[in-house]
Formats: structure tokens, sequence, C-alpha cells
């Protein structure tokens, strides 16, 4: 197997893979393949391990398999939202945990501009994936990172979990939060001592400078509580 071999979530995409093929869900790589906006070549180095599954293919997966993703995440042992032989939803463990609701929006890199522009409209984050992890309560909002400017804390391709803060709330220096502007970033925050803004900081500090952002153009703030990451402990 290849060096991506030992990521959870591909695992996890590979026992998805043989048991939609086994229930004749599918026929073969190049059907998933298609369903996944992506091709036959790149289903088969995910399965042997050669190359990570991207978050817009999980979503994809998630959305039109029913497959559940703490399922992928390695949080829950049932697969499939939904029995593959009916319509009668199947109570997984964030099911009877949360009681299923769903309460993490997850917006993919794709979606960026949009939330920086309609993060407080409902109707647009109604229409975005949502997903949930045990113990992890509240209405939050996940993001897809990409880049590398917060390596190693964060990298290129991995989720933050984040509270979304109101206006006023005290911010801790040094720490990670999500910052929303004409843009969303996830930088290290420091106050400054005039008020008027604050210092955002990137963990890779030898390519990307510090820069500062006024109070009055940030949108929002989300406190990063948690991280998911494709890489394998090595």
């Amino acid at each position: 197997m290849g060096i991506f071999s030992e990521n959870i979530v591909n695992q996890r995409f590979r026992e998805v893979f043989e048991a939609l093929e086994k229930n004749n869900f599918i026929k073969g790589k190049s059907d998933i393949a298609k369903q996944l906006g992506t091709y036959n070549h790149v289903v088969n180095s995910i399965l042997k391990g050669d190359r990570n599954i991207t978050v817009e293919q999980l979503h994809k997966l998630f959305e039109i398999y029913n497959v559940d993703a703490n399922y992928l995440f390695g949080f829950a042992n049932q697969m499939f939202k939904k029995a593959m032989d009916t319509a009668i939803p199947v109570r997984s463990l964030d099911e009877r945990q949360f009681g299923g609701r769903q309460n993490i929006t997850l917006v993919p890199n794709r979606a960026m501009a949009g939330y920086a522009l309609e993060h407080s409209d409902n109707s647009y984050l109604a229409d975005l994936p949502k997903f949930s992890i045990p113990h992890l309560d509240g209405n939050l909002i996940a993001f897809e990172i990409t880049g590398d400017s917060m390596y190693p804390t964060i990298t290129n391709g991995d989720i933050v979990v984040c509270e979304p803060l109101e206006r006023g709330d005290p911010l801790r220096d040094n720490n990670v939060y999500v910052v929303v502007t004409d843009v969303v970033v996830a930088k290290r925050v420091q106050q400054l001592k005039d008020g008027g803004q604050i210092r955002l900081i990137s963990d890779n500090g030898s390519v990307y400078k510090p820069y500062e952002v006024d109070l009055q153009d940030i949108r929002q703030v989300l406190r990063v509580k948690c991280r998911l990451t494709t890489y394998a402990i090595s």
C-alpha cells in the first residue's frame, strides 16, 4: 500500500467502496469516479493509498451515497445514514448522542468567498453540508483550509471546527482564530494597544509576514476548537 494507506479517512473510504460495490450500488471505480467528479485512476490511487481523498470528493460521497461523515472520520461505526436496501433511517452513534442533529456546518474551499459575504444569512448556511462529532456541542462552523501559511499547526486540506464569537467577546493573544473580512483566514491573533486593530500572524513566519486589520473591517471571528486532518500520525 502507498504512504497514505494508514490514513483513517482513506481506510474508511476503501470500506465504503467495497460495501457499495458488494451491494451493486456502483459498478467499479469508473462509476464512483464519475459521481465524485474525478477520474478512474484517481479513485484507484486513493484505494491503493497513493493519495488522499479530497474534501470536495468527501462531500459528494456524503450527499450521493448517504455515507455518515462521522464514520469516514473514525468517530462512528455506522457506515450509512440510511439502510442500503431501504429508505428507513438507521440510528448511528452520532444520532443516538445528538438526537440526529448535525450541528457543524462545513464551508468547503469553493464556498469561502460566499461565506465572507453571507455568513449571517441562514438560508445560505442551510445549503451547506452538515456533520457532527461526538462531544462537540453547539452550532459550529468548519472550514477547509488551503495553503501553508499556518504550517505545521494547520496543513493544506485540514478542516478546522470553530465556535462563532459575538462582537466584543474577548480574544486570547496568540491563540488561533478564523477571521472573516472580505476573505476568510485562519491566523494567530494579537491585540494591539491602540484597540483599533488586531495583528494576524502565520505560523509559517519565514514565508508569511504578520499584518494588521482594522476591527471595523472584521465581519466575524471564530475560535478554533479542533482540527481534522487527513495526515496519518507518523
